[in-house]
């Protein structure tokens, strides 16, 4: 389970992406970089992480799900994900 700081600090990164999206996009099609350079720097998406929605994992996330594998894994192992079953042949 990642720490609730963690948590926190990548919700508030969305936030601030967010805020910022249509200036940044604004200041990129005028071609002011300078500009872009004042903007904050967690306002750049690339500083963004994909986290478990669950347990808050960094690693191993699928995206499809929005879930890291492990959780993933357990939940399919439970019938809780609609479609999902465990492989036999």
């Amino acid at each position: 389970m990642a720490k609730e700081s963690m948590k926190a600090r990548e919700v508030k990164r969305r936030k601030l992406v967010a805020k910022y999206a249509a200036k940044r996009k604004a200041l990129k099609e005028a071609g002011d970089f300078e500009g872009l350079q004042k903007l904050p720097k967690n306002a750049s998406p690339v500083r963004l992480h994909n986290r478990c929605k669950l347990t808050g994992r960094p690693k191993g996330y699928m995206r499809q799900f929005g879930i890291s594998r492990v959780m993933f894994r357990e939940m399919a192992n439970q019938g809780l994900i609609p479609g999902v079953k465990k492989a036999s042949w």
